[in-house]
């Protein structure tokens, strides 16, 4: 997944789709900046990473 990082992604994770630029993977956690604020997912409870389409 590092290769997206500085990417805008769309994190499914907690029955919650989370849309913004990834900053960070580690071996716990996965750091988004979203237009809110910035958003820390545990990387256990992530279903799926990937991409955000942009139309």
């Amino acid at each position: 997944m590092n290769h997206l990082i500085g990417k805008i992604v769309e994190i499914d994770a907690n029955d919650m789709i989370y849309i913004g630029k990834l900053v960070e993977i580690n071996e716990t956690e996965t750091h988004l900046e979203t237009e809110i604020g910035w958003v820390v997912v545990m990387n256990d409870q992530i279903a799926r990473i990937r991409e955000h389409d942009q139309e």
